[in-house]
């Protein structure tokens, strides 16, 4: 193997490894990537407060909606979901950093279930923001009431995404496994015997296409009819109330579209349509290794978007904070906006 890269990057615990374990020769020549140790606290301290700040966040978010769930949107449905998947990928970082810092101790069993939760957040919370983007379209561009504004039949989609992350998410509780390579620490890592190479991409551009590519495209076409109609209209109150749905779509595409970049060029090189080097194979592993540390922080950053651009739940988490009285009721405002998303489109109310 006169031309085998070594591409282990131990900072690296969820996708981008790709080499065939069993075809590693003592007689291989590797290129070993600049040692990356100096980061390693760095990026165990951004693990533990973007898992303190997502707890809390999120748990936020479920106690409000949940507290107002006689006057919550379909909207909010959806954002309550968001909410459940990113508290589910928080408690998964404290492994994470563990690993970080002294390998996979965990057990394969724990692999399985903390690889395959990581997943799952990623493809429901993109498949959520998807079916928000529809349901804004349908609100807005066509002013009509959907079927799916009722309340079970919403409940049915929500179920249904999450049934689809869990199926693009089997992968990692079938083939994930706890894997000694050389003389480095225990990795959680896909281990499909003398096929590991070929089947990971197999595995990596199927669900990088459904579970990506074609959600954010509809993402795309909705939102831009969306804001079309809404400009062409002058709806001055309905873009206001579309603020924060936008900024949680900008945000999660600002946080896992330069990831998903940087795995797509990965993925050329793997495939040979891009030419593999060392010095390529470096570049990319310490870009994946950032942008993944830029997804993590996605987990967090929705309860701070509803926090400082969401009057309703704002309203909201001053009524909880009033009625077990942290605060004073004279601080509660005298009007509140009928979704903490900050909808006003009589169209979209429902309840839970």
């Amino acid at each position: 193997m006169e031309n085998f890269i070594w591409d282990y990057n131990s900072s690296d615990y969820f996708g981008h490894y790709s080499t065939d374990l069993s075809q590693i020769s003592s007689e291989s020549s590797p290129c070993y990537p600049e040692s990356l140790e100096i980061n390693t606290y760095v990026v165990v301290i951004i693990y533990a407060l973007v898992s303190l700040l997502s707890l809390l966040g999120n748990s936020l978010v479920m106690m409000v909606v949940l507290h107002s769930r006689s006057t919550c949107s379909v909207t909010d449905v959806y954002l309550l979901n968001l909410a459940i998947a990113d508290l589910l990928f928080a408690l998964t970082l404290p492994f994470w950093a563990a690993s970080k810092m002294i390998g996979w101790i965990f057990g394969t069993f724990m692999c399985k279930i903390i690889s395959f939760l990581k997943e799952v957040n990623f493809y429901s919370s993109i498949l959520l923001l998807a079916c928000i983007s529809v349901d804004r379209y349908l609100a807005i561009v066509h002013a009509t009431r959907t079927v799916i504004q009722k309340r079970h039949l919403v409940k049915f989609v929500c179920l249904a995404v999450w049934a689809v992350s869990l199926f693009l998410s089997l992968p990692m509780l079938l083939f994930r496994s706890t894997v000694y390579l050389l003389d480095l620490p225990l990795v959680c890592y896909e281990d499909i015997g003398s096929s590991t190479t070929r089947w990971r991409l197999v595995l990596r551009i199927l669900p990088q296409f459904w579970g990506f590519i074609l959600p954010l495209l509809i993402m795309l076409f909705c939102y831009g009819c969306t804001l079309r109609t809404l400009f062409k209209a002058q709806m001055g109150q309905k873009h206001r109330a579309m603020r924060v749905i936008f900024a949680v779509v900008l945000v999660f595409l600002l946080c896992w579209l330069p990831y998903n970049l940087v795995l797509l060029a990965d993925t050329l090189m793997r495939t040979g349509l891009i030419e593999e080097t060392c010095e390529r194979r470096d570049h990319i592993d310490r870009a994946l290794e950032a942008t993944e540390i830029l997804g993590f922080l996605h987990s967090c950053l929705n309860p701070i978007i509803y926090a400082f651009i969401g009057q309703k739940f704002r309203y909201g988490l001053l009524k909880i904070m009033a009625a077990y009285g942290l605060i004073s009721k004279e601080f509660l405002p005298k009007e509140a906006r009928p979704s903490f998303a900050g909808s006003s489109s009589g169209n979209t109310s429902t309840t839970l």
